[in-house]
């Protein structure tokens, strides 16, 4: 194991040990008073670290281009490690800052498939270790009647009490998964599935930077078993940048609704979502239309104002004590170009996730899922005449077809605060090319928490 990778482990085994009693109650409220976990904190300090390997053996390669998944045997390393700060302000509002070490690459530095195999790999990578400041936000939660709910002690998260029915608030930077399009059983790959077309709708081209982080403020509201969020993000300033547009002239509008179920004595969750995206980007035809002489088509040479507008459905619903299942579909505006996220015009996605209780072992759980992404017409003759994307782009697109990936893993707790996980996937037509593939991929999963 490289050698910063090994420091970034053992900062993090020393922050586990260190970790016992984190957290402060108030000065008026006793922590005899009530039970460690939900006593009113003023301030917290959490952390988590990861480090994903994974493997892709050689695969079938009879072309490649400059945004290909390499044809030959290779192995990636990412490692982060984060701190959760939280203090409480007044009444109902609190300041998150989440301060973050990372290192590492994705395979093919995040290239190659349109559903990228790894959540944890960024779109930027480094080989020494890199301090970022992912999240700076405030959060102020407005009651709306006197019914209260208990909040666990967690990351972003200070123990307490909240009102029932609430409106929350969040301004500041962080991601926009942390508000959006969430779900319990796939949308964090330190903890369930790895794939971005998995833990993601794929579909959803969500405002954020090459890290996946954005400026933004998004209003929550909580009314029963309902929720209704709206919110508007800062984009790139330009698609797939390090930096943000915080004027706001890129931005994105966002909005879910979400109704909490019960089916057949389970509990489920629905939401749908919609989003629009205001920036300058480019249409596909446009750019094949400009393209002279047999040159590849350029998207920075057409881009100009335009909208793109998408929708997903996004399910999770309980079946039986330790059974999940999921479900996700979306859809974009084809003719326009992806700008943060990835080329993914449509998707649908689905899987399960049992508890080890099943089978004699507790602590133990198993997922399995299946992706299958599309991309337009007007997106497959730009890749087919040798366009570049945000992740894909094989130089040609002879024999397109749909990306189909397969994901499954097990993971096995190694004490109360770290797991191991084991992660396989099958990818079909990586890149939405028949020609290349199929690729098998293969990863070690260590986190740990605290």
């Amino acid at each position: 194991m490289p050698r910063h990778f090994l420091t970034a482990s053992v900062l993090c085994w020393i922050g586990l040990l260190a970790s016992t009693g984190l957290g402060a109650t108030t000065a008026d409220t006793p922590s005899s008073a009530t039970t460690p976990s939900t006593a009113p904190e003023s301030w917290s300090l959490h952390g988590q670290f990861t480090l994903v390997s994974q493997h892709q053996p050689a695969f079938r390669s009879p072309h490649a281009g400059a945004n290909s998944l390499t044809p030959e045997a290779s192995t990636k390393e990412t490692a982060d490690l984060t701190l959760y700060l939280g203090a409480r302000l007044w009444t109902g509002a609190a300041f998150y800052l989440n301060p973050e070490i990372d290192q590492g690459f994705g395979l093919s530095n995040t290239l190659g498939a349109a559903g990228f195999p790894s959540g944890e790999a960024y779109k930027v990578g480094r080989s020494r270790p890199y301090l970022r400041w992912n999240r700076a936000f405030l959060r102020q939660v407005i009651g709306l009647d006197g019914d209260t709910e208990t909040v666990e002690a967690g990351a972003n998260a200070l123990a307490g009490s909240v009102p029932a029915n609430r409106l929350t608030l969040s301004a500041g930077k962080l991601s926009v998964g942390d508000v959006f399009d969430g779900n319990g059983l796939a949308h964090d790959p330190r903890a369930d599935f790895l794939n971005w077309s998995i833990i993601e709708s794929g579909a959803f081209d969500y405002a954020a930077d090459a890290w996946g982080y954005s400026v933004g403020a998004a209003a929550d509201g909580q009314f029963g078993d309902w929720s209704l969020r709206l919110g508007v993000f800062a984009m790139s300033d330009v698609p797939n940048s390090v930096v943000l547009d915080k004027t706001f002239r890129q931005h994105e509008w966002v909005a879910e609704v979400e109704h909490r179920h019960s089916a057949w004595g389970q509990p489920g969750v629905l939401r749908l979502l919609a989003y629009l995206n205001r920036a300058d980007m480019a249409r596909y035809d446009d750019a094949l239309r400009r393209a002279a002489g047999g040159a590849a088509p350029e998207l920075a040479a057409v881009r100009k104002r335009g909208n793109k507008a998408g929708l997903a459905l996004n399910l999770e619903q309980q079946w039986a004590d330790g059974v999940g299942s999921f479900a996700r579909l979306s859809t974009s505006d084809g003719r326009q170009e992806a700008y943060d996220f990835t080329e993914i015009n449509r998707s649908v996605a689905g899987g399960l996730v049992l508890q080890g209780r099943l089978w004699g072992a507790p602590q133990h759980r198993w997922g399995g899922a299946v992706a299958v992404n599309a991309l337009s017409g007007a997106a497959r003759r730009y890749f087919a005449a040798g366009g570049m994307g945000i992740l894909i782009g094989d130089g040609q697109l002879p024999h397109a077809g749909s990306e189909q990936i397969m994901e499954t893993w097990y993971a096995v707790p190694l004490g109360p605060q770290a797991t191991l996980t084991a992660d396989w996937q099958h990818i079909a037509n990586p890149a939405y090319n028949r020609d290349r593939g199929p690729v098998q991929l293969l990863a070690l999963r260590l986190h740990a928490e605290f």
